[in-house]
C-alpha cells in the first residue's frame, strides 16, 4: 500500500512539474500589443518586458505613450518571438517577465535605443541593465523619443 501511494505521489509531482515547465514557452507569436512594454502571446499570456518602462497608454495616455505603443507594434505585432527569462517568472499581476527577441533584436533594448522607453531596474531581474542604461544615456544625449527637448 505504501509503495502504491509513493508511486502515485511521484507520478503526480512529475505531472505538476511537466505542466509548470510547459506553461511558459520559449517561442511564441505576438497576438496583441497592449502598450509599449506589454504584449499578449498566442498562449493568451501577457508578457511584460524586463528592465524597461514606457509611458502609459491606459487609463490616461501619457506623453509619448502612443508613440511607444506604435514602436512596439512595429517591432513585434504578429511576429514570432523568442522569450528569455531572467530570475522571476511573473510579476504581481501574473504577467510573464521576459526579454523579448525578434530574430536577433532584443526588443527591450531597441525600445530604449529609439527613446521610447527608459531603463528601469526591477531586481532581481537585471541581467541586461547595464546595456539598457547605456542605451538610455545615448538616447537622452541624442534627444530621441521621450528625451526630445
Amino acid at each position: 500500500m505504501k509503495s502504491k501511494i509513493l508511486l502515485l505521489t511521484i507520478i503526480l509531482l512529475t505531472t505538476i512539474l511537466l505542466c509548470a515547465c510547459q506553461s511558459a514557452p520559449d517561442t511564441a507569436t505576438v497576438t496583441q500589443v497592449i502598450d509599449g512594454d506589454t504584449i499578449v502571446i498566442d498562449t493568451g499570456q501577457r508578457v511584460r518586458y524586463i528592465g524597461i518602462d514606457t509611458p502609459e497608454v491606459h487609463p490616461i495616455p501619457e506623453a509619448c505613450g502612443a508613440e511607444a505603443w506604435q514602436a512596439n507594434r512595429q517591432l513585434v505585432e504578429g511576429k514570432s518571438i523568442r522569450l528569455e527569462r531572467d530570475i522571476s517568472e511573473t510579476d504581481k499581476y501574473g504577467r510573464l517577465l521576459r526579454y523579448v527577441y525578434v530574430d536577433n533584436t532584443l526588443v527591450n533594448a531597441e525600445l530604449v535605443k529609439l527613446g521610447m522607453a527608459e531603463a528601469k531596474a526591477y531586481p532581481p531581474d537585471t541581467r541586461y541593465q547595464e546595456l539598457l542604461e547605456q542605451l538610455e544615456e545615448e538616447a537622452r544625449q541624442a534627444g530621441r523619443g521621450i528625451w526630445a527637448k
